[in-house]
């Protein structure tokens, strides 16, 4: 058989088997593929809640050092250098991130940024990712694996220097790097070969994510054990400050407005006495809370004192003052299209402040333009990662802040291509012919009225075992293109790919159009 010669039909025959067989295995790793999508878009959302719950233990250790920066100083230092080379491995966890996506997509680390991993055409595959991590090296050492692993064994290192003795056995960092590891034959691997080598795609990005919470739980616990060593026995304030913190300054009419006031250097075991009006407000455990029946609308302002003892035992006495806000109730039901921004196009927004005019809601967005359609607000944002719409209400006396709302902003998403009022499969030839042009179609959960523009394309057939290939310019098809069609029997493929589109953002490649003749 060392002589034999295949025909042209016989090796296109053979292709279309190796196809199939590569389609057969990508319908069986689809699953998979979908639910490492699912699990990283877990992990980004724990990951942001963990840099929520840190940054709350940082601003309870803030409060403590400004109240005595003798005392908590040192721990202070060390915190805020836990906070600096926890920063810095996960900023060089994300650049790693995006540059890997980049390169396998080849799309810029700008695109990167911004795109979902879903709609990453290249996570189930492995070879870019791999040659990236190992760069060329058997063990990893010499590509972006064995530097990650250096940079995690260094952090790890570097928090535990910062630690008494007593600390360090008290931490857990985990984020080991030593294994052992081994693969599904029972082969010894290093940390760099279990989970970067022939990995795909999809599989790195989450393990990237998920190093990220690694990082932060590290950063949680040992901030949060540097907190709980300072003895707050030890404490000697020479300042105390009143401090009057309401849990909402925007009452509704009816509603009750509540306050907790308290001295800013708490002591739980002195109830401080709070006078109001001349009514004492009861207090417990060093707090005491003060509520109001809502009454009438606009600015309520209420003042008082609070008398506490101070370090040598003589009472001390302390006026405050604070104010809250009543107004009107009103109910704001508005559609929402979307919970993103699309750049480069026109994006409705709804914007409305309970009991308030619409004249007097004055918004701004950190990036693009914001202009009012009707009684709604449009907004126009460029290419980037978010958006924020500030808003803030001018009763022409005054300018209060009202809050903000932060969009993604993500682009188009691309159309698809039909032809026959088709996107694939089987077709008549009568109505193929009839139509005579790719028409494109935005999906169907997408809200705006966009018009994309079919550039070019190719059509590819095959007929007696050879292919044919046509180049089309605009949407139509050729007359070349028509022949084929006409001359086509019942069961023969067609293909339409390559497809170019123009839309408001730039030109895209939309997906191939596969089709049978009937």
């Amino acid at each position: 058989m060392a002589g034999y010669k295949e025909t042209p039909r016989q090796k296109m025959i053979a292709m279309m088997y190796l196809v199939l067989t590569a389609l057969l295995a990508l319908n069986v790793s689809v699953e998979i593929i979908q639910a490492f999508v699912s699990v990283n878009n877990s992990m980004e959302n724990t990951n942001e809640n963990l840099k929520l719950k840190v940054d709350e233990t940082y601003a309870r250790f803030q409060q403590q050092y400004l109240m005595n920066e003798a005392k908590v100083g040192p721990f202070w230092d060390k915190a805020q250098e836990v906070k600096k080379l926890s920063d810095e491995l996960i900023s060089a966890i994300n650049e790693i991130k995006y540059d890997v996506i980049s390169k396998s997509e080849k799309i810029s680390v700008e695109e990167a940024k911004i795109t979902p991993l879903s709609e990453i055409q290249s996570r189930d595959k492995y070879d870019v990712s791999t040659n990236y991590f190992f760069g060329g090296s058997q063990d990893g050492s010499k590509g972006k694996a064995g530097e990650l692993r250096i940079r995690i064994e260094k952090f790890k290192s570097d928090i535990l220097n910062l630690l008494d003795e007593k600390n360090r056995n008290n931490i857990k960092l985990g984020m080991d790097t030593e294994g052992p590891y081994k693969d599904a034959n029972g082969k010894k691997q290093n940390w760099e070969q279990h989970n970067f080598y022939h990995v795909i795609l999809a599989a790195n990005v989450t393990f990237l994510n998920k190093l990220i919470a690694d990082v932060r739980n590290v950063e949680s616990d040992v901030v949060s054990l540097l907190l709980g060593s300072i003895s707050a026995e030890d404490y000697k304030f020479d300042m105390v400050m009143p401090k009057v913190i309401p849990n909402s300054k925007l009452v509704f009419q009816g509603d009750t407005y509540e306050a907790e006031i308290m001295v800013a250097a708490l002591d739980s075991k002195q109830n401080p006495e709070v006078v109001i009006g001349g009514r004492q407000i009861p207090a417990e455990g060093g707090i005491a809370k003060y509520t109001a029946t809502a009454g009438a609308t606009g600015l309520q302002t209420y003042r008082g004192t609070i008398r506490v003892a101070g370090p040598d035992g003589e009472m001390k006495e302390y006026p405050f003052e604070s104010e809250y806000f009543v107004m009107t109730p009103s109910l704001t039901v508005a559609p929402i299209k979307m919970n993103v921004l699309y750049a480069n196009v026109d994006n409705p927004i709804s914007i409305a402040a309970s009991g308030i005019p619409e004249s007097q809601i004055q918004p701004t967005i950190s990036s693009g333009t914001l202009r009012r359609e009707g009684k709604d607000w449009v907004a126009r944002v460029p290419m980037g990662t978010k958006a924020t719409i500030s808003v803030v209400h001018n009763d022409g006396r005054t300018s209060r802040k009202m809050g903000s709302a932060e969009f993604r902003v993500k682009r188009v998403p691309d159309p698809k291509a039909y032809i026959a009022n088709t996107d694939g499969g089987p077709v008549a030839k009568n109505m193929l012919l009839a139509a005579r042009a790719i028409i494109p179609r935005m999906p169907d959960d997408f809200d705006f009225d966009l018009t994309f523009e079919i550039l070019s394309y190719t059509f590819v057939g095959i007929r007696g075992g050879d292919i044919v290939q046509y180049n089309g310019n605009g949407n139509m098809l050729s007359q070349d293109m028509q022949n084929f069609i006409s001359n086509a029997k019942r069961g023969e493929r067609i293909w339409l790919e390559n497809i170019m589109a123009k839309g408001p953002d730039g030109n895209r490649r939309l997906g191939t159009i596969s089709l049978i003749v009937q």
